[in-house]
């Protein structure tokens, strides 16, 4: 792409050049042809692949299909930290968030590969921004209803690790660029605060 200020040029000047637009400044946008094709295939979008109903009925299909089977892991994760010798807190910290979370662990992934950081980290750091700000306090309002004993009152470790882990995040990823040394050291993190509750 180039700019020329002035009468155009001839075609024998340039390969057939295309004049696209005149900005404000008066410069007129030069484009040869093959690179104006080039230009149409990166501003082109994806096309959806199912429509907004369909959607709407595959999101509550699978909604009620995931609350089906969190049911049936809630009920069997003390007798399998008993019998994996691990404490119930471990569980439910570490190892459940990691299997609950395994579809949108996918997707940021797929988007990652794709080069669309906007989209990564809206999937990763929006799911738990919506569990600490939203489902959390809805559980606690639900358990009270329920005469559940359930509060917000965490311990030293919980109420650390989410301070750490949220300073750590966003120094990382403030300025809006990714490379392997901030995975790095965000997977270092989660490694540490894995450890801290199996030790403790």
């Amino acid at each position: 792409m180039s700019y020329w200020r002035g009468p155009l040029p001839r075609t024998n000047d340039l390969l057939d050049p295309v004049v696209v637009a005149e900005d404000s400044l008066g410069l007129k946008r030069v484009v040869c042809a093959d690179q104006e094709e080039e230009d149409d295939d990166v501003v082109s979008e994806e096309e959806p692949v199912i429509g907004f109903p369909a959607a709407t009925v595959w999101l509550a299909a699978m909604t009620f299909v995931i609350a089906v089977l969190s049911e049936y892991v809630v009920r069997t994760i003390e007798s399998a930290s008993d019998s994996w010798g691990i404490s119930v807190r471990f569980s439910s910290i570490i190892l459940l968030p990691i299997v609950g979370n395994a579809a949108e662990h996918a997707s940021t992934v797929i988007f990652a590969f794709k080069n669309k950081l906007d989209i990564t980290l809206g999937v990763a750091l929006g799911s738990a921004t919506q569990i600490s700000m939203f489902v959390v306090p809805i559980c606690v309002i639900v358990a009270w209803i329920m005469g559940t004993h359930m509060d917000l009152d965490f311990n030293l470790l919980e109420t650390g690790s989410f301070f750490i882990s949220v300073l750590l995040t966003t120094f990382t990823l403030q300025d809006g660029t990714s490379h392997y040394m901030k995975g790095l050291v965000l997977l270092l993190c989660y490694f540490v605060i894995g450890a801290c509750f199996f030790v403790l």
